[in-house]
């Protein structure tokens, strides 16, 4: 068995940084969007997706890969969704056995008023923080961990 490649100091100090921002600003954004609307933060990124979706819905499976959870965790979401009337499922008419995620006009309302709350933490503690040659850098390091767990599912 070979001996880890412990982290040096110079890479400790980028991941332990990494874990802490991540979790802060995540809590950040689950305060704020449980007060504006009693959403998560997954719940949030499902209407999103589904906002920004050819007549606001999706297939559940590609659904599931866009916000990066199980289907099962997807379906407890979308079916939270559906409880709070911001979402409903439908059949895909092109496969009887493919179900569509659809975003309702309630939905798009609470996106609506939910989202400016969001993009003030969102540009608060991160984007405004950062020069464009940061964000960039963020922006390609970041592609680079998500192609190698991707690659790697």
């Amino acid at each position: 068995m070979t001996d880890p490649r412990w982290l040096d100091a110079t890479e400790m100090a980028a991941w332990r940084a990494f874990v802490s921002a991540s979790h802060l600003l995540e809590r950040r954004i689950e305060e704020q969007l449980k007060a504006a609307a009693g959403l998560t933060h997954p719940q949030y990124e499902i209407l999103v997706r589904l906002s920004d979706a050819p007549e606001h819905q999706m297939r559940m499976t590609e659904l599931a890969r866009g916000v990066v959870v199980s289907k099962s965790a997807l379906t407890y979401q979308i079916t939270q969704l559906e409880k709070a009337g911001l979402v409903e499922r439908a059949t895909c008419p092109s496969d009887d056995r493919g179900v569509l995620a659809v975003l309702t006009e309630a939905g798009l309302r609470c996106l609506e008023k939910v989202s400016p709350g969001h993009l003030e933490v969102v540009r608060a503690y991160l984007i405004d923080r950062l020069s464009r040659e940061e964000l960039r850098t963020m922006t390609s390091a970041m592609r680079k961990t998500e192609e190698a767990l991707r690659a790697s599912a």
